[in-house]
């Protein structure tokens, strides 16, 4: 979930409406599907939301979804969430830990800061395969307290070819192995399951379409979810790492949820920390 510098901006488009406020709205919605190209209801992303290296989506998607959110680490700094919030940031994750020893300076001014700004926030762990999922879950549950109302937690599973203490790579099945583990010592804590994040390779070396039972938050910036995760159910997209808006200094990553602002709302009832 890393940012990068690129050129172009994107034009300005009308206004979405943000998602309403919090509330149960019945039961949870069944899993939508990414549509193949251009759709009706199309209308734009949020008013004063940019891109600095946009894809040409054709038909208009990703911007046909109209709840969309961030995720955020220690090198977003400290963004105005107030202002984000009213930009249209109906969500946000936030990074609390990598491996079993690295913990980001800034997760407890971001969770508190989304908090106060009303933005529905989670927290999200990176995972390295030098510890085991036990040691790397006992870390992660010290740093990110069980705070009734939060989004679910989130797993971020990828390779790390460039750090410079793990790029270990495990058989397959050891990958899905230590996953689960950790997956269920989230829910076990937090009552809820946790989503999975994943990048297109990591995804096919390790055959994660077959891991059955959580849901999937899935990154795809230069084509449709569609193309790169081929029949594949999905809540959240992450369609861009340079992303502009108001509340942010400089790019950031750029996702929608999967559903309109009363399928969220009955998603996150459903599933929200308790």
């Amino acid at each position: 979930m890393t940012t990068r510098a690129g050129r172009h901006l994107l034009t300005r488009r009308a206004m979405l409406a943000q998602a309403c406020a919090l509330a149960a709205c019945g039961p949870r919605p069944p899993e939508e599907r990414a549509p193949a190209g251009a759709t009706a209801g199309y209308a734009g992303p949020p008013r004063d939301w940019g891109d600095l290296d946009p894809h040409d989506w054709p038909g208009g998607t990703p911007y046909r979804y109209p709840v969309h959110g961030v995720d955020a680490s220690r090198y977003d700094g400290r963004p105005a969430w107030p202002t984000a919030a009213a930009a249209g940031v109906n969500f946000a994750w936030l990074k609390a830990t990598e491996g079993g020893d690295i913990a980001d300076p800034l997760f407890r001014s971001h969770w508190a800061e989304t908090a106060a700004a009303g933005i529905p926030r989670g927290a999200y762990h990176v995972f390295y395969f030098c510890r085991p999922a036990v040691e790397q879950a006992r870390w992660f549950i010290q740093h990110v307290p069980r705070t009734p109302g939060a989004l679910p937690p989130v797993l971020d599973m990828e390779w790390h070819p460039t750090s410079p203490t793990c790029r270990i790579r495990p058989p397959a099945a050891q990958v899905r192995a230590e996953m689960r583990r950790f997956l269920e010592l989230l829910t076990a804590h937090y009552g809820t399951r946790p989503l999975i994040y994943t990048v297109p390779d990591f995804f096919d070396d390790n055959d994660i379409g077959t891991f059955a039972g959580y849901e999937f938050w899935l990154r795809s910036t230069a084509a449709h979810l569609s193309e790169r995760y081929p029949e594949t159910p999905w809540r959240v997209w992450q369609y861009s790492g340079t992303g502009t808006l108001p509340g942010f200094d400089g790019s950031t990553d750029l996702n929608v949820f999967n559903g309109s602002p009363g399928r969220f709302r009955a998603w996150y009832d459903a599933v929200r920390v308790r």
